[in-house]
This record gives C-alpha cells, sequence and structure tokens, in this order.
C-alpha cells in the first residue's frame, strides 16, 4: 500500500475529558515507550490540500453544534493505530458533519467513518492488548467536543515517527 500525505479531521473533547484523555494517553505512552498524541476522534482523511483546509474547516464548523458521543467500550486491535482505544457508537451529529467536511473539500475519499478516540499507539502482543484493555476505566458515558482540528499527516500512520511528524494546519470551534 503507497503511503502519502493527508489531512485528517478531528474533533477534540472538551474540559475536563481533555485532560483526563491526555492524561491517560501520557501514562501508557511513558509505560508502554509509545508516541504521545492529542485525544482526537477522526472525523474524515482526505487529500491534502493544505491551502484550502481553512476554509474547508471555517465552512464545516460553521452551524455546527458542540458533538456528543456515547462511549461503547475500551477495545483494542492488531492495528498501530488502534491499539487501545474508545469506541464511540456512530450519530447523526458525527455523521453530518463529515459528510460537512466531505462537501467543503469536495473530498471523495473513501475513509469510513467508525468513531474511536485512540489510547496507545504500539505493536503489542494480543495476551498484553487483552489485559491492557480490560485494565482500563473510562468513567465517562458521554464524551462532549467543541472543537474541530485539520491535521497534516502520513497516511496510513505505521511507526511513531509517523505520529511525532502529525502537524495541526488549522483549529476551529465548534458552535455552543
Amino acid at each position: 500500500m503507497s503511503r502519502r500525505i493527508v489531512i485528517a479531521y478531528w474533533i477534540i473533547p472538551i474540559e475536563p475529558t481533555r485532560s483526563f484523555f491526555q492524561s491517560l494517553i501520557n501514562d501508557l505512552a511513558q509505560r508502554y515507550d509509545a508516541p504521545r498524541f492529542e485525544p482526537h476522534v477522526t472525523i474524515h482523511v482526505g487529500a491534502s490540500c493544505t491551502d484550502a483546509v481553512d476554509g474547508v474547516l471555517s465552512k464545516a464548523a460553521r452551524g455546527c453544534e458542540r458533538i456528543v458521543l456515547h462511549a461503547l467500550e475500551v477495545s483494542g486491535s492488531s492495528h498501530f493505530i488502534k491499539t487501545l482505544f474508545v469506541q464511540f457508537a456512530l450519530n447523526t451529529q458525527s455523521q453530518q458533519l463529515n459528510q460537512s467536511i466531505r462537501n467543503a473539500a469536495q473530498n471523495s475519499s473513501d475513509y469510513q467513518l467508525n468513531p474511536h478516540l485512540s489510547l496507545l499507539y504500539k505493536r503489542m502482543s494480543i495476551r498484553d492488548r487483552h489485559l491492557l484493555t480490560y485494565s482500563i476505566e473510562v468513567p465517562f458515558r458521554e464524551v462532549t467536543f467543541d472543537s474541530l482540528k485539520a491535521v497534516r499527516c502520513i497516511s496510513p500512520t505505521k511507526s511513531r515517527a509517523d505520529v511525532e511528524a502529525w502537524r495541526v494546519v488549522a483549529t476551529e470551534k465548534l458552535s455552543r
């Protein structure tokens, strides 16, 4: 699979949820010698057109209220970018924002929205992943997101160096 530069569109949780997840991500990164990153849910990934990103973000954020996602479970997978994550239920709000970004970016990528917030990016054994999954307690049933970010990154993200090369290129607040 070829690798390319893309723009990932993230929603960011509000405080104090954001600090809770950041602390958990930092703790896991330290314990497992893994990269640190900002807590986020990816809403869309599309072509890298950094000159148009500000317009895409402001168009998509305009009229979009804060997004509330229902947390389902902590889970894990063998995919580097989904080693350990909180899975959220798909809802109309997130689907509408995904569609707004697609329309504003005039982007026809095949990205499939699957709302989750990653907690750890690290290759590890199934056993270790399972043990870790059951050790994580998320005290929130719902998480509110109030900002949208565009992040320049390599796709697919496969390593710590890829994560550390991510760059936020634009940010917008969602309406109240």
